[in-house]
């Protein structure tokens, strides 16, 4: 199988994350998935949509079937077609743009973390409950970040003073903070993974902005790896999340223990979720004896069952092949050890589904 990610630029923990991920599925299985042998061919895609397609077409001509990893959206967007003609399936691990999830769904194509619109609407509704009536809402101009906004935007019930759109790799956020400081906003809301949100995250604590305005976001925009290089930054912040290590149930447990004992560090959103696909995929493989070919039906069939036991408690497939799962909101603030942490507040929305679903015709 095939696992394309990105694991250099500033971006690079994040296909780290998920690469060690999904490997610790297969780790635990001694090199299988649902008892099948497999080979994991891994490469970076270096965050371009034409080094992903590239990637992908060489992969497709070695007869590689099965395909994960992508981070980012724009490169998934450019990666996916390749993939659904030569009839092959792509089960992503992170990115969940809008093009698969509605008009454009692919039988062949299943989301696992979420739908883009998701970590988006669910703070929107996490605003609305606190009563927050002015906001700025950020995010960079690609896929991803149009579908963060777009999801905030339609489920926000107060007045939206600003939606701004930056470079996806922004290093300097003084002008973005000089505007959100004359608007005067109650909060803000930004979709900045990776290294541009450590950037925002340092010079938004240097600017005084968070004395008085809230920040209500998504772990996307401070997860574990970013809450560790900001320091003190992100104190206060309001995360949207599916998932955080100490989620209570048994899969979860274990899950983090090993990729603690395995790795040396506590994992991830996106290793959760690709641990996830990984054991999706298992059961999956197990279904069809690892052989897709010719079994593509019953392999399609066992994707949608999902019938593995989730870190995250609660997951099924709509049906758009995009998750059904609770979301709740964190506060970040100091643990019993005196480090900043993701403290459980409430739960936002269960068994959530996106907004495209009713539009997604699936052959």
């Amino acid at each position: 199988m095939g696992l394309i990610t990105t694991l250099s630029t500033p971006a690079g923990y994040i296909g780290e994350d998920e690469r060690d991920g999904f490997l610790l599925a297969v780790k635990q299985e001694g090199g299988k998935l649902g008892g099948v042998p497999v080979n994991v061919i891994v490469e970076d895609d270096g965050l371009k949509p034409g080094s992903g397609k590239q990637i992908a077409e060489k992969m497709v001509q070695d007869g590689v079937r099965l395909f994960t990893g992508i981070n980012f959206s724009n490169v998934l967007v450019a990666v996916v077609p390749t993939v659904m003609k030569s009839g092959g399936f792509y089960v992503s691990l992170n990115a969940g743009p809008s093009t698969f999830a509605g008009k454009g769904c692919e039988k062949n194509y299943f989301s696992v973390a979420f739908q883009n619109d998701s970590y988006s609407d669910s703070a929107a509704i996490a605003a609305n409950n606190m009563g927050i009536k002015k906001m700025v809402i950020m995010a960079p101009a690609y896929q991803a970040g149009r579908d963060a906004l777009s999801g905030f935007k339609r489920v926000y019930k107060g007045e939206i003073l600003a939606e701004i759109y930056t470079k996806l790799d922004q290093s300097d956020f003084s002008v973005e903070l000089a505007r959100i400081r004359s608007l005067e906003p109650e909060a803000v809301f930004e979709f900045l993974p990776g290294g541009a949100g450590i950037n925002f995250a340092k010079q938004w604590a240097n600017s005084g902005l968070g004395d008085k305005v809230k920040m209500v976001t998504t772990l996307y925009s401070m997860d574990d790896r970013m809450l560790k290089a900001t320091g003190d930054a992100s104190k206060g912040y309001y995360l949207t999340t599916q998932w955080t290590a100490d989620v209570d149930n048994a899969a979860n447990k274990q899950f983090v223990e090993a990729f603690q004992k395995e790795y040396g560090r506590r994992p991830t959103v996106y290793a959760a979720t690709s641990y996830d696909t990984g054991r999706l995929m298992a059961s999956a493989l197990k279904a069809v004896g690892g052989d897709i070919k010719g079994k593509e039906d019953q392999f399609r069939e066992a994707l949608r069952k999902a019938e593995f036991e989730s870190v995250r408690g609660n997951f099924k497939f709509a049906a758009n092949h995009h998750p059904v799962q609770d979301w709740f909101m964190v506060r970040v603030e100091p643990n019993a050890k005196g480090e900043l942490d993701y403290k459980f507040v409430e739960t936002i929305v269960k068994d959530h589904v996106d907004p495209y679903v009713a539009e997604c015709k699936m052959n």
